[in-house]
């Protein structure tokens, strides 16, 4: 079994990764506005941290102690370190957020409650909601139900008290549900003095309570925010009589019922009213039980209205344009000349949209294939995909129902696609489908031609705009060959294929991975060069690290690039103390993954859609791709080592957890995301010169 000091339990990096996350909340030199949506960022994670990691935790704790021979750390210990973590984090989130309001209110914008309003603003206030908002309040009177409503996940609700000022033992319980799935979550208020004034939607409500209970006979009233969260996983049974289009859709419905894992309420929250809604919920410390402050869901502050001046956000880098596809009636074309790479978001996501749109109508295109994982709520790529069924074209989908989250929208867009004829194919019993490929079969000159797109990403214009990624576009045959095969695979499961190129999870991905390791290990002991270079998201799988542990003790250098979790402790002498681990936390969520092996010099590229993670590697169809073009290796280098000189929003990652910033004194700031978009400007200018 594994020692805890070789690894680092994953739930635990996982806060580690949040708390760089609240970092930037903290950091004054970030504008305040995204200081506010960094704030939102960090309580939408935890949101889902709780939702499915504590989940599975207390699931966990339900087991008999056979357990023990599974995990290195009770789950029972797990959720205590981890709710005193989370308690610790939400003090600092308390005092950012009240710092952040004070520096608001130095530049003229004020977030006023419901007692802080001026005459003015009080008729306003109550207007607006008697126009506005009091249509879409359904209080329920909780006192005499005998049974205590359902409180819906990812919802916060109102707890009021109402009583009478003549007879203060007369007293009557309700829940108001805050309607920000109606409204917005922020109301503007009138200007005046030049100054800006913005009331939050509970605070309207709380200022309002007198007409929401207008004809019952009370007169005082008390409100507190309570929030629930719920174990997120979808039980999906084997019932082979029902479709999985129907399971995945019948537990949906659910989620909105699973087991409750976090309790959130006011702090200051009338001591009789908390300990009446927890009875009646029956809920307990086992529950996570957890005081917060006024305000919950803080995830709504990542759309905060954008007001003030313009230094309040950062500046907006705007994609920068390709020539050589600027320029081109044919992105197909342009392929066949030479591999493309986009890297999102400094390059446009449209140029792959427009090429999808080109192959609808293009009278030699014969098919499309593509496998989507999420989808984006009104996607330009499935009604592309659309408008080629309706083009005659025969267009394959591989689509993942069971991507979490975004499960509602994939059932949507599947039923469309089917409508017009698309051929959609619900991934693998399973195994999840998880790799981001595109395949375009053209005819030209008799023959048929494949054009590939190999994808770090989900073919997901929003993601697009706010996660690094990166996309490359090939004609190679080496590559659009074995692509095929894997779709091949994917419509027809029985058939099984040997990959020379591709990596592919879970026949091959480990084995190639290994064998790539082991190829440094052997050139490190001939004291030959030997260095492994890895861009990430996670790293937890055991056998992985056991097996880079194995490689730095070989004396092969190793630097990992790590956004979230790193179960992997860098540092430790006779352990790992050839390897180096950064995570970069910054403007852009940094989600594409990619490896570079030194190979005695002649380094080998990969992209990948997988992480080092059991579920990547064994249970998910995963792809790793070879990148063969000399000018994206060297692409590749550069955004590694820029994440690597980083010393403005790189953490060293180790075992102390502590996310100190990679910074010497007196050392020239070095923004990464600032640098490569420079590198891809020049860029730019290089290629429009020519």
């Amino acid at each position: 079994m594994a020692k805890e000091k070789d690894y680092i339990n994953r739930e635990i990096s996982w806060l580690s990764f949040n708390e760089r996350v609240l970092q930037e909340a903290e950091n004054p030199s970030v504008p305040l506005l995204e200081r506010l949506k960094f704030l939102g960022i960090f309580s939408n994670n935890l949101d889902e941290f709780f939702r499915v990691r504590v989940a599975t935790q207390l699931r966990l704790m339900q087991l008999d102690k056979g357990i023990r021979q599974l995990v290195a750390e009770k789950p029972k210990k797990v959720v205590q370190k981890l709710k005193k973590i989370v308690q610790d984090f939400q003090l600092r989130f308390d005092g950012v957020f009240a710092q952040i309001l004070e520096e608001l209110k130095e530049k003229n914008i004020n977030i006023v409650n419901e007692t802080q309003l001026s005459d003015e603003h009080k008729v306003y206030v109550a207007e607006y909601f008697k126009q506005q908002i009091a249509p879409s309040i359904a209080p329920i009177m909780i006192s005499q139900l005998d049974e205590f409503p359902e409180i819906r996940d990812r919802c916060i609700y109102l707890a009021v008290k109402l009583s009478k000022s003549t007879n203060p033992e007369v007293l009557e319980y309700s829940l108001v549900e805050i309607p920000t799935s109606d409204h917005s979550r922020f109301v503007h208020l009138p200007n005046y003095d030049g100054k800006i004034f913005i009331i939050l939607l509970d605070d309207v409500i709380r200022f309002c309570l007198n007409q929401v209970f207008s004809i019952l006979p009370y007169d005082t009233y008390e409100a507190y925010t309570i929030k629930i969260t719920r174990d997120a996983e979808l039980d999906v049974d084997n019932d082979i009589a029902e479709s999985l289009l129907e399971k995945i859709s019948k537990g949906l419905k659910n989620r909105t019922k699973g087991q409750p894992v976090r309790f959130v309420y006011d702090s200051a929250i009338a001591p009789d009213l908390l300990q009446f809604i927890t009875q009646k919920m029956n809920l307990d410390e086992d529950d996570n039980l957890l005081a917060g402050s006024r305000y919950h869901n803080f995830k709504d502050f990542i759309s905060f209205p954008r007001v003030g001046a313009d230094d309040l956000v950062n500046k907006t880098l705007h994609p920068i344009p390709i020539p050589r596809l600027e320029n081109s009636t044919c992105i197909l074309d342009e392929i066949a000349k030479k591999d493309i790479s986009l890297h999102y978001p400094y390059h446009s996501f449209s140029y792959y949209i427009r090429m999808l749109r080109e192959a609808a109508i293009d009278p030699n295109v014969t098919s499309i294939k593509i496998t989507l994982y999420r989808v984006a709520t009104e996607s330009k790529v499935v009604r592309a995909l659309m408008n080629a069924a309706q083009n005659g074209k025969s267009v394959t989908v591989v689509i993942e129902l069971l991507a979490r989250f975004d499960e509602g929208a994939n059932i949507y867009w599947s039923k469309r696609m089917e409508e017009v004829g698309i051929k959609v194919i619900f991934g693998i019993y399973g195994l999840k489908v998880h790799n981001k490929q595109t395949l375009i079969t053209r005819e030209e000159k008799g023959k048929l031609m494949h054009y590939a797109t190999i994808s770090t990403g989900n073919f997901h214009e929003g993601n697009a705009n706010l996660y690094t990624d990166i996309n490359i576009f090939t004609a190679d045959k080496r590559i659009t060959n074995e692509v095929e095969k894997v779709f091949t695979f994917l419509e027809f499961n029985y058939k099984t294929f040997n990959y020379r190129y591709l990596w592919v999870s879970p026949v091959s991905m480990r084995r190639k991975l290994y064998m790539h390791i082991d190829t440094e290990i052997a050139n490190a002991r001939k004291k030959l060069p030997a260095y492994i270079h890895c861009k990430i998201n996670n790293i937890v799988d055991l056998d992985v690290i056991r097996k880079l542990y194995q490689a730095s003790n070989a004396g092969v250098k190793i630097k990992l690039m790590v956004r979230g979790i790193c179960s992997l402790v860098p540092g430790v002498p006779g352990q790992s103390e050839n390897i180096e681990a950064v995570s970069v936390v910054d403007r852009y969520l940094e989600h594409s993954r990619f490896f570079i092996f030194c190979n005695n010099n002649n380094p080998k590229y990969y992209i990948s859609s997988a992480d080092w993670m059991t579920r990547n590697l064994d249970y998910r169809v995963e792809v790793a791709a070879p990148v063969l073009d000399p000018d994206i290796q060297k692409e590749l280098r550069q955004i590694f080592d820029a994440g690597f000189k980083d010393n403005v929003k790189a953490r060293i990652v180790d075992g102390t957890l502590s996310n100190t910033y990679k910074r010497k004194e007196k050392q020239k700031d070095y923004q990464s995301q600032i640098e490569l978009y420079k590198y891809y400007q020049r860029q730019h200018k290089k290629d429009a010169d020519q």
